[in-house]
């Protein structure tokens, strides 16, 4: 995984989110295990501390799950993914919709680009 913080959030928010968009995406399986927190902490380079922190948070939220004496498992819960893909997909649209409006760009702009690189995306496989 590839861990890439930045500066701008708590380091913990970063790492959960990161484990997020692993789990949303599906390179996270369902039901699979998960390497253990010292593990993480040691691939993300931070405190274990830090990597439990993020693990809490998302056990809250109901995207993993302890199993006691083996370590933390991805949900099977297909609704809770779904929901986290669908939060983590809104704050991209947020963000990308903040830089096109930075740039100048209007609501209609910002459309006529989105359909026309998905109009692209359908031509590609034919």
């Amino acid at each position: 995984m590839d861990w890439q913080l930045a500066s701008n959030m708590p380091i913990y928010s970063q790492l959960a989110r990161l484990m997020r968009i692993e789990i949303a995406s599906g390179r996270c399986a369902p039901g699979a295990k998960l390497e253990s927190v010292r593990e993480l902490a040691l691939s993300a380079g931070v405190n274990p501390n830090t990597m439990q922190r993020a693990m809490a948070e998302l056990e809250r939220e109901g995207l993993v799950f302890p199993q006691r004496t083996s370590g933390r498992y991805v949900t099977e819960d297909a609704g809770a993914i779904a929901r986290s893909r669908e939060r983590l997909a809104l704050e991209e649209t947020e963000r990308y919709m903040r830089a096109m409006e930075g740039l100048g760009c209007t609501p209609g702009e910002i459309l006529r680009l989105i359909t026309g690189r998905v109009k692209e995306d359908g031509n590609a496989g034919t």
